[in-house]
């Protein structure tokens, strides 16, 4: 038996034909955790298990190939349940170019230091994740609430366009997509959605994977009517 990340095809294929188009120099940063949430036995808040880079032609086989062997993802020698899985990913392309000159410059550093343990490959690896080409979606992060909850009082702040939701297992986040946003929309929108009830993570940051587990969840991507 093998483990199922991916547990809704179309919300997954409808999510990546949503993602923006990609220029040659970027990609998408995808990250698989272990959440102590869902599997208490874990004992930290999360662990990271896989990660990757890719661009939306690669990316459904690459999630796909995530689906190994139940009994291959391990803490120590923990091994993890399907239900603790959860898929990230960074909904904001990553620049190949503006990584690789930033690791240059850590690299030259490590170089001429004690060596102490560091990993070329994921060095490489979270400083994609550092580092977006440019930010098209402020992430908003809403835990302990619904959409319909907030829906209204979001749309009072910013204009629908602007708006895209991804319902998870505990809240939702909100990703404002601020190529659409109307002027008046643009004046203060990130202090007064930082203001509202729940909200935790702001700015460019990974969201659940929609049509993919979350514990025993599957995210969903919505658009308002």
């Amino acid at each position: 038996m093998n483990y199922k990340i991916i547990t809704d095809f179309n919300r997954l294929k409808q999510f990546i034909d949503w993602l923006p188009e990609l220029k040659d120099d970027e990609c998408y940063y995808v990250m698989l955790f272990a959440r102590d949430k869902y599997f208490k036995e874990l004992g930290k808040p999360s662990v990271k298990l896989k990660r990757f880079t890719s661009n939306k032609q690669f990316l459904l086989d690459k999630i796909k190939q995530l689906e190994c062997e139940v009994g291959s993802y391990k803490y120590g020698d923990l091994v993890i349940p399907n239900e603790a899985l959860c898929l990230y990913i960074m909904p904001n392309p990553r620049s190949q170019v503006k990584a690789a000159k930033n690791l240059t410059k850590t690299l030259i550093d490590k170089v001429f230091s004690d060596y102490n343990g560091y990993n070329i490959h994921q060095e490489a690896l979270t400083m994609l994740q550092k580092t977006p080409s440019k930010v098209r979606f402020m992430d908003f992060d809403f835990d302990y609430t619904t959409i319909e909850e907030m829906s209204q009082k979001i749309s009072e702040i910013i204009n629908k366009e602007s708006i895209n939701y991804i319902e998870t297992k505990n809240g939702f986040h909100l990703l404002v997509d601020i190529e659409k946003l109307d002027a008046n929309s643009k004046k203060n929108y990130y202090n007064k959605l930082s203001k509202l009830a729940n909200v935790d993570i702001k700015g460019d940051e990974l969201c659940p994977c929609p049509g993919c587990c979350q514990g025993n969840f599957t995210p969903s991507l919505f658009k308002p009517e």
